[in-house]
């Protein structure tokens, strides 16, 4: 039996695995890695193999679990566009900054049509994790509800404002967790897949910046309880620029590591620093719209 066959028999065992770990309690730890073995399926396989495979995987989970396996082969199913859009581009060698953006926007545009599709057919989706949101806080204990805010209502509001920031979130992380793995298991089976440029490189348009400083204003002077289009549209841009620019904050840190030929313990401590001290996001934010707007590497490096 060929090498590619054992991959193909042992990527498919590792997909059954992952789908009944969501009836586990594992599922804390695994379901953060489902598109991965079908991702190693796709690109280790060919179309025809792995449309076999795949589909006997999701078998073998239907004879094991019965009924239940309906909602576990929905959801690979669900996941199923991103496997082949980013397997496609890592077959063809793409660029990694390609398959991340491909990847992201799948999962978003598959996310907004499940919206549409539920409206569609009368289901409410915001309003089911409206009431689903207020039963969870009615049922917690009287002392983690003493530390929510006490307007219930406006905070239920306020978090379901937000899910358009959520399902952003939710694509970045699946897709960066996605690509770092894949890409290092693709790489120690000889498939040559590119990376990321090192971080110190990195750098946001500067049409960025002008869209920030936008926001930004806007929402000094916007009531953060109205619940207008503006307002939801702030709520949802501003943590988003923020961590943009954040993270071009961490990459000039990494930069003057690199300039001055030190270790890579000043970008480390200031991760570090935000992650624990969550305040001092505007400030590195602040950082990462002079890197962009302004040449200061150009100057630093002049300095040297």
């Amino acid at each position: 039996m060929g090498n590619r066959n054992w991959q193909s028999i042992i990527w498919s065992a590792v997909t059954v695995v992952s789908l009944l770990s969501l009836m586990t309690p594992f599922i804390i730890f695994t379901f953060s890695f489902l598109i991965i073995p079908v991702l190693m399926l796709y690109v280790k396989s060919s179309t025809r193999r792995f449309v076999i495979s795949y589909v006997v995987s999701l078998l073998v989970v239907y004879l094991l679990t019965q009924w239940h396996g309906i909602t576990l082969i929905s959801l690979s199913l669900f996941l199923l566009p991103p496997v082949l859009v980013m397997g496609n581009l890592y077959k063809r060698k793409a660029a990694a900054r390609s398959v991340l953006t491909a990847g992201i926007i799948t999962i978003l545009a598959e996310s907004l049509m499940s919206l549409l599709i539920g409206f569609s057919l009368g289901f409410n989706p915001v309003a089911k994790f409206k009431t689903f949101m207020m039963d969870s806080i009615a049922s917690m204990p009287a002392s983690i509800q003493e530390v929510l805010p006490k307007d219930q209502d406006w905070y239920v509001s306020f978090i379901v404002h937000v899910i358009p920031l959520y399902l952003i979130f939710v694509a970045l992380f699946y897709t960066f967790v996605t690509h770092g793995i894949t890409r290092w298991l693709l790489n120690k089976t000889g498939e040559g897949i590119p990376g990321l440029r090192p971080m110190r490189e990195w750098m946001l348009q500067k049409s960025l910046v002008w869209i920030y400083l936008v926001v930004f204003v806007l929402d000094l002077f916007t009531d953060p309880n109205s619940n207008s289009l503006i307002s939801t549209l702030l709520m949802n841009a501003m943590p988003l620029l923020m961590l943009a620019f954040t993270i071009q904050a961490i990459c000039f840190l990494f930069f003057v590591a690199h300039a001055n030929k030190w270790k890579p313990i000043l970008p480390i401590v200031g991760i570090l620093i935000v992650c624990f001290m969550p305040p001092l996001f505007i400030v590195y934010s602040l950082l990462g719209v002079f890197d962009v707007a302004f040449p200061i590497r150009e100057r630093f490096k002049k300095n040297l």
